[in-house]
């Protein structure tokens, strides 16, 4: 697999604040990479060190293969979670002066900002002063510049907050578009349905410290319990129980159904399998919920945490 960035024990210290201990990451070609972590843990310093604002003490960044240098800067699309806009500034004006820091002609960055006014219908912003426009439009005009000069790796830093849940699906839809054509992303947040809807793979960190990488996918099936979430209807269900207590683990479920049933997490023995639970129970009951609860990037998240 081909990795686009890729941090090599990158430590970094404020006074006497350890902010990163020997942090290395590897982030795939044209994936969508989960930083995440709670709040404090290094992540924002990570960011910021691959964007070259702040310099590492030790350890080395990598883009395509080769290391960092200070002109690599535009090759990065950086939407930080401070936003930063001129409020006096008409937009048009203001959008065109940042393309053209990234190094685009006035020509190319017309064009360019013409497609993406028309694609997310805010055409008549152009003229309009970014005081004039709520903090969820002006996330908007920074997104656009953000991605405007097509750079080959983006980091978006809650690229969400600020946005009503419509536009916060645009967004998410031009992400995995971007991506799709060929982008990498970073997408560092606290939002763990966002993880689920966007991210390939992730890393956690915690204290400082890398704690968990892989991809998503992966690291769900780690944390698998072999827990199968049941919805049972039966005239007794104390006998119920009872017979499928002396053969499987249960606990009592509260998953939201239509029915009126029997709801119970049960959880496989080794060696046993879905099929054999499933066979169990068609005999002693109408079976009308089976499902394996796998757990979620806010399930793995709270877990490892509380592990470490």
């Amino acid at each position: 697999m081909k990795h686009l960035l890729v941090t090599k024990s990158v430590s970094k210290s404020f006074g006497n604040f350890k902010a990163l201990n020997d942090v290395s990451i590897e982030v795939p070609t044209r994936s969508i990479f989960g930083l995440l972590g709670p709040n404090g843990a290094g992540k924002t310093t990570l960011i910021r060190i691959i964007n070259q604002i702040t310099m590492p003490d030790s350890g080395s960044v990598l883009l395509d293969g080769e290391l960092l240098q200070p002109n690599d800067i535009q090759y990065i699309g950086y939407l930080p979670e401070e936003r930063g806009l001129y409020k006096s500034m008409k937009v048009g004006e203001q959008a065109l002066y940042l393309a053209q820091l990234k190094g685009m002609s006035k020509a190319e960055a017309k064009k360019r900002l013409k497609y993406w006014f028309d694609k997310l219908e805010i055409g008549d912003w152009w003229d309009k002063k970014i005081q004039e426009l709520s903090k969820g439009m002006a996330q908007k005009i920074q997104f656009v510049v953000t991605v405007l000069h097509q750079p080959k790796l983006l980091i978006f830093d809650e690229p969400f907050s600020g946005f009503d849940p419509i536009n916060a699906n645009l967004i998410k839809d031009e992400i995995l578009q971007l991506r799709d054509e060929g982008s990498t992303v970073i997408f560092s947040t606290h939002r763990m349905e966002s993880v689920e809807e966007l991210c390939d793979h992730i890393a956690l960190i915690h204290k400082s410290n890398k704690i968990l990488e892989g991809p998503l996918q992966d690291i769900k099936k780690t944390y698998k319990t072999h827990t199968f979430e049941v919805g049972l209807v039966t005239d007794n269900e104390d006998r119920l129980k009872e017979i499928i207590q002396q053969n499987f683990e249960i606990v009592q479920a509260d998953f939201k159904s239509l029915n009126d049933d029997l709801k119970l997490n049960i959880k496989l023995k080794p060696n046993e399998t879905s099929n054999d639970l499933l066979s169990f129970l068609t005999q002693k009951a109408e079976v009308n919920h089976f499902i394996e609860l796998i757990p979620t990037a806010n399930d793995i998240f709270i877990q490892t945490i509380k592990n470490y």
